[in-house]
């Protein structure tokens, strides 16, 4: 079987996010693990303008083609009022059969561990035919983060999140036979 490759999608795109530290935290943990090929997927790179109001398919045609290379995700997933960020949601909806029949992994963030977000996220990814897998990190606020913007997380989440990983790479392996 070939190596699969998984993105960890970083899901804010605002100054000041904590996203990247979350991230490199998650592929610090996966990249030890040798299974697969991980790397961060950032939103903000692609620039991509809001669905339906460009005439530039550009960014969303690269983005589509960087999902395109993934064989499952891990998006890292910030709770906004209840909910996903609006740039994350943007980025669900500017490719669709690039996400099909693939597996993701959600560790997310907030004042509730970020819980409602992931069950939003979830929703989405049923809709775009990605199998969400059980394991969920959930990061808090209040004690995996030093004064909100400095991310120190407990040990106990390195466990969640291998648990996470071994999750989404046999759902990924599974799927994989699915769009060959």
């Amino acid at each position: 079987m070939t190596t699969l490759n998984i993105g960890i999608i970083l899901g804010s795109t605002r100054k000041g996010r904590v996203s990247p530290q979350v991230g490199e935290w998650v592929k610090g943990i996966a990249d030890a693990r040798g299974d697969a090929n991980y790397e961060i997927v950032d939103i903000a790179d692609f620039k991509l303008p809001l669905l339906g109001e460009s005439d530039d398919y550009g960014p969303a045609a690269a983005w589509a083609t960087k999902l395109a290379t993934l064989d499952g995700f891990v998006f890292i997933a910030q709770e906004y009022n209840h909910s996903i960020t609006g740039a994350l949601k943007n980025a669900l909806d500017s490719a669709r059969d690039e996400w099909n029949n693939k597996a993701a992994g959600i560790v997310s963030y907030g004042s509730a561990g970020g819980a409602r977000a992931a069950e939003h996220l979830r929703g989405i990814l049923g809709e775009l035919q990605v199998a969400d897998v059980r394991v969920h990190p959930l990061l808090s606020l209040f004690t995996d983060f030093e004064n909100g913007t400095v991310f120190k997380p407990a040990d106990l989440h390195k466990a969640n999140v291998n648990a996470m990983l071994d999750q989404v790479l046999a759902w990924s392996g599974a799927l994989k036979t699915l769009r060959q």
